[in-house]
C-alpha cells in the first residue's frame, strides 16, 4: 500500500528538501512532545520510582522485535552499533590463520572491531571489492564458495554508500555450509526494508535507531540468536541481573541474569529521555507498516532515478537497489553537484563517487520538483 505524504507529521521547513534519511531522520512532532515531557520528568527525580526503570525498555524490546520478526527475549538494548559489534566479537571465536569477511567501504562500526580481533588472533580481515555492477550478493557467495577459511562474515543488509541490497538468506546458507558466524549491521535497513530475521538466522544483528528506525541518536537494539544468549555481556550492569526489580535487594548479589538477551543490555538502559522517544518512533513505524514504507519509497526512488538518468547520471542497477536508498554514480561531478543541491536546500550525501539519495514519507510533489530542478542546474 502506498502511504500518503506524511510531511505534516514532521517539523520540516517548507523550503527544505530533505533526502538524507540515511544520515539521520528528523524526529516526528509526537516524538518532540514525548521528549519534552521526558525532560520534564527528569527534572523531578523524586517522581521517578523503581517501577519506572522497566516498562519502556521492555516496550522497545517488543517493538523492535516486531520490526524484524523476532522474539522480545532475543533483543538487547545498546547505545551504538559499535557496542553491539564489540559484544559479538567478545562471544565469537577466531582461529589463527582464519579470515573475517567485510565489504569494500563498509561502515567502520562494523570493521574496526574485526581488525582488532584479527590482529589479536593472528587472523586476517579480507575485503570484497565493490562489484562493477553493484551485485554484492554474487560477489559474497563466490568468495565463500571458494574459500572455507572464513570464520566470521560481517555485513550490512544494504550498503550504506550505494543503497545496494544483499540477499542475506542466501549468504546465511553459504555461511552455515562452511561454519562461519554471521554478524549484521542493519542500521541502514531496519524500519524501511523488510527483513525476516528468523529466515536469515544470523548470530548477532545490531541496529542503530537514529536512521530508518526513526529513533534518537545514542540508542539502538541488538538481536542475539538464542544459541548465544548464555554468552558474556560486554559489561556487568546491575539491571540485567535476575530480580533487579527489587531495589531493596540489589546488594543481595545475583550470579544469574535476566532472561534471554537482556544480559547484553547497556548499563543505564532505562534512559528516561531517549527511551520514550525511541519507543514512540517504533510505534509510528509499525503503524505505517514496514512493507508499506518500502513500497512507497520504492515508487518515489524509481521516479528520482529516472530524473537522474535524464540528466546523464547512472543510478545503480534496478535489480540490486534497496527500496529506500538510491545510489547514483556521478563520477568526478560529485562535489560540484552536492554544492549545487545544497544551494537549493536539497540535502543528500556524497559517498565516494556516489550520490546517496534517501527520502522518507515526508517527501511530497514539491520536494520532488525541487530536487529535479536542482539536479538539472548542475
Amino acid at each position: 500500500m502506498i502511504i500518503p505524504c506524511q510531511r505534516d507529521a514532521f517539523n520540516l521547513p517548507r523550503d527544505i528538501c530533505y533526502l538524507n534519511a540515511a544520515y539521520m531522520t528528523p524526529l516526528t512532532r509526537k516524538q518532540q512532545l514525548v521528549g519534552e515531557l521526558s525532560v520534564c520528568q527528569s527534572s523531578m527525580p523524586w517522581e521517578v520510582t523503581s517501577a519506572d526503570f522497566f516498562p519502556v525498555p521492555e516496550e522497545i524490546r517488543r517493538l523492535s522485535a516486531r520490526l524484524i520478526n523476532a522474539s522480545a527475549d532475543d533483543m538487547a538494548i545498546v547505545p551504538a552499533v559499535s557496542y553491539g559489534i564489540a559484544t559479538a566479537a567478545k562471544n565469537l571465536s577466531l582461529s589463527k590463520g582464519a579470515k573475517i569477511l567485510v565489504l569494500d567501504k563498509q561502515f567502520p562500526a562494523n570493521v574496526y572491531e574485526w581488525r582488532l580481533m584479527a590482529d589479536k588472533a593472528g587472523a586476517s580481515v579480507e575485503t570484497i571489492a565493490t562489484p562493477k555492477d553493484d551485485d554484492w550478493t554474487s560477489a559474497i557467495l563466490a568468495t565463500l564458495e571458494t574459500d572455507a577459511s572464513f570464520e566470521i562474515v560481517a555485513l550490512p543488509q544494504v550498503h550504506w554508500a550505494s543503497g545496494a541490497a544483499i540477499d542475506l538468506v542466501a549468504v546465511s546458507v553459504a555461511c552455515k555450509k562452511i561454519g562461519a558466524s554471521l554478524v549484521l549491521d542493519l542500521t541502514q535497513s531496519v524500519g524501511a526494508m523488510p527483513i525476516d530475521i528468523a529466515a536469515v538466522d544470523p548470530d548477532f544483528a545490531v541496529m542503530g535507531s537514529y536512521k530508518w528506525m526513526m529513533g534518537p541518536y545514542g540508542l539502538g537494539a541488538m538481536y542475539v540468536a538464542p544459541r548465544w544468549q548464555n554468552g558474556q555481556p560486554l559489561e556487568q550492569g546491575w539491571i540485567v541481573r535476575a530480580e533487579s526489580e527489587n531495589f531493596a535487594g540489589l546488594v543481595d548479589y545475583k550470579d544469574t541474569y535476566a532472561a534471554g538477551a537482556r544480559r547484553f543490555d547497556v548499563g543505564e538502559r532505562s534512559n528516561f529521555i531517549l527511551c520514550p522517544i525511541m519507543a514512540e518512533g517504533l510505534r509510528q513505524l509499525l503503524e505505517w507498516g514496514v512493507e508499506n514504507i518500502a513500497e512507497t519509497l520504492l515508487a518515489l526512488n524509481t521516479r528520482l532515478a529516472s530524473a537522474a538518468e535524464e540528466q546523464g547520471f547512472r543510478p545503480i542497477d534496478n535489480a540490486y537497489r534497496s527500496p529506500h536508498m538510491l545510489g547514483v554514480h556521478v563520477g568526478d561531478k560529485g562535489p560540484d553537484l552536492l554544492e549545487q543541491l545544497n544551494v537549493n536546500k536539497v540535502h543528500a550525501s556524497l559517498r565516494g563517487d556516489m550520490l546517496r539519495i534517501a527520502p522518507h514519507l515526508w517527501i511530497d510533489d514539491e520536494d520532488e520538483q525541487t530536487f529535479i530542478q536542482a539536479l538539472g542546474s548542475h
